[in-house]
């Protein structure tokens, strides 16, 4: 249980939330804010979707906060929580317009040459097409292994799928997109 300056635990904030207290709810955000939108941001496309997907995430803690059991960190079933939302939003998205951008790769361009930039630019833009090739439970495994780079294990208890699973998700992934840059270097 983290604690703050105030010594609230989380455990006594979700008590105060559970029990109808205002202002308890506000704190459990400010708690968590950061890392919900750090963990969404791999996700979304802008700001506003990030916006959105942060609320929905936020919504659906405060709706299931009851079921919450205690039995493991508070952290690690919000973060459940989290890339489930993430990974509902990835697949709404993909539904509706059947290609989504990755936005979230981020390059530190300031101390590069025009050259390095263009370079860095079309290596985010290749990876970005790949990334679109991807069905979303892969481009989730995806995000979590590599670029969160989190372990099969963490991966497999934030999505709920066996380690196995993350496993043969992930290597398929790998394998689409070697396909996918082999033939774009074919090019």
């Amino acid at each position: 249980m983290i604690a703050t300056e105030s010594g609230l635990t989380d455990e006594k904030i979700i008590r105060d939330v559970i029990d109808g207290k205002d202002g308890a709810f506000v704190q459990l955000v400010e708690r968590y804010r950061r890392k919900v939108f750090a963990l969404a941001a791999r996700f979304a496309r802008d700001r506003d979707d990030l916006e959105d997907i942060c609320q929905d995430i936020f919504i659906k803690i405060f709706e299931n906060l009851d079921k919450f059991r205690n039995d493991a960190p508070f952290e690690h079933w919000l973060s459940r929580i989290a890339v489930r939302t993430c990974y509902d939003a990835l697949r709404k998205r993909r539904k509706e317009k059947g290609n989504v951008p990755l936005d979230d790769i981020q390059y530190q361009l300031a101390d590069r040459s025009g050259e390095e930039y263009l370079a860095a630019e079309q290596a985010r833009s290749i990876i970005e097409k790949g990334m679109t090739e991807l069905k979303p439970a892969e481009r989730l495994v995806i995000t979590l292994l590599e670029l969160e780079e989190k372990p099969v294990r963490e991966v497999a208890q934030l999505t709920g799928w066996s380690e196995t699973n993350v496993k043969v998700r992930a290597f398929r992934a790998r394998q689409k997109l070697k396909r996918f840059l082999e033939k774009y270097n074919e090019r």
